[in-house]
């Protein structure tokens, strides 16, 4: 977003800053603020949304660690080096924000949101910065709705009984005839700079922001992140373009489909090394509809030949791009129905430009910052069948989207059909 962009009346807008803080010595996770959920970094998927929200004038990322600045930048956020005083592990996140604050005089508002809420939508941001910048609240929080009942603890050795605390037994609600509660969930705090000077993050003109359930995902515990990351494929936000069917997974030979080494034998004869996993996916694609084609920058026939697998290639591709769009328009395909698989500088334009990509785990710096998964298996050693796995993932999304737009346009039609029936009958009576 542009700074200065005016809101009614000719007044421009306050800075509104997006920060996360994104501490390098988590002590339950190691580095859990970079470690990769659904093949992308945890920061990154609230980067993403953020960036994609177009509300915010500056995009930062409060850190104290190397790795965590490379991955901030890498989706496009600056970067606020934050002191030891405010690295520990009882610093709390206001000490932090203050300190961005003594740094950084142009923010007018921070939008403090948690690197642990992976689910988080730019459609939430939106709404939440037009409350603090067109109905002038000086602090928006989320809450979540929890239909939960509630009971006073007993403590080990207290001579007492437990207590209701939002329920009566004798008349329990049924789930339907309840609202619930509201509970902060942690995945924002947006405040003005003279709230949160005085010593808080909460208070003033106040409102919370009731978000979604599948959406409020917060990840504190190891044991949480295989259901973070199952959460993620279903609600999280992949981008601004809608999700399409995949019908074409190009590969790359060397450090994708092989380990990228290549052994010589005494009479000038190459041999490489493949997993038979890799095999398996490429065959669990094609029953899936979706063709695999390979491509290398060197002559490697006869090797594919003797793979035996049945896939159309490209070798000797002095410009992988042009031989992708190629078969993109051969195949009368959108870019968001292709997908790449590639690990070297030669494979970087192809991976912006598909609407799926991804890396093996030791894909080259460059590669990596252009793909949208990285795998956690290197290549040659199960890359291809995890990057299957992952599109399998993301077909069921698109399935289960589309099965409930079906399902929305059909009970919006027969509402429609019961209102038409009914105005038929009216007319029919004042005939």
């Amino acid at each position: 977003m542009d700074g200065g962009a005016a809101a009614g009346g000719g007044r421009p807008y306050a800075h509104l800053a997006a920060l996360v803080l994104a501490r390098g010595g988590s002590k339950g996770i190691p580095l859990k603020n970079i470690k990769l959920l659904a093949g992308v970094p945890l920061v990154g998927w609230v980067l993403r949304a953020a960036a994609d929200a177009g509300v915010f004038h500056s995009i930062w990322v409060s850190t104290d660690h190397d790795e965590i600045e490379k991955v901030a930048k890498q989706f496009g956020a600056q970067v606020h080096r934050r002191s030891p005083e405010v690295s520990q592990d009882s610093s709390t996140s206001l000490e932090a924000i203050r300190e961005f604050l003594n740094h950084h005089h142009e923010v007018d508002i921070v939008g403090n949101i948690q690197a642990t809420s992976p689910c988080l939508h730019p459609s939430d941001l939106i709404k939440v910065a037009d409350m603090i910048q067109k109905e002038g609240f000086d602090s928006v929080f989320s809450v979540v709705r929890r239909h939960q009942f509630r009971w006073s603890e007993v403590k080990k050795g207290e001579n007492k009984m437990t207590e209701p605390q939002n329920l009566n037994p004798a008349k329990r609600y049924r789930r339907q005839d309840w609202p619930g509660e509201l509970y902060e969930n942690g995945s924002f705090y947006f405040a003005r700079r003279q709230l949160i000077e005085k010593g808080y993050l909460q208070g003033g003109k106040m409102a919370y922001y009731e978000m979604r359930a599948e959406h409020s995902v917060d990840i504190d515990i190891d044991i949480d992140w295989p259901i973070a990351e199952q959460r993620v494929l279903s609600f999280g936000y992949f981008g601004k373009e809608p999700l399409k069917e995949v019908k074409l997974l190009v590969c790359s030979i060397d450090g994708c489909l092989t380990n990228g080494r290549i052994y010589v034998t005494e009479d000038r004869k190459e041999m490489v090394c493949y997993d038979y996993r890799d095999i398996v996916g490429i065959d669990l694609l094609k029953k899936r509809g979706i063709q695999v084609r390979l491509i290398s920058d060197r002559d490697c026939s006869k090797i594919l030949s003797a793979m035996q697998l049945g896939c159309i290639a490209k070798v000797s591709a002095t410009n992988k791009l042009e031989v992708l769009e190629e078969w993109q328009e051969d195949m009368g395909l959108s870019w968001k129905e292709v997908s790449y698989l590639g690990n070297e500088e030669s494979d970087v334009e192809c991976l912006k430009k598909a609407g799926m990509s991804g890396v093996p785990a030791d894909a080259c710096v460059v590669a990596q910052k252009a793909a949208g998964y990285i795998c956690k298996s290197n290549g040659g050693c199960g890359a291809v069948r995890e990057f299957a796995e992952h599109i399998f993932l993301l077909l069921e999304k698109v399935n289960s989207s589309r099965k409930q737009m079906e399902e929305m346009s059909s009970a919006g039609e027969k509402m429609g059909n019961e209102n038409s029936r009914r105005g038929n009958k009216e007319r029919m009576k004042k005939d």
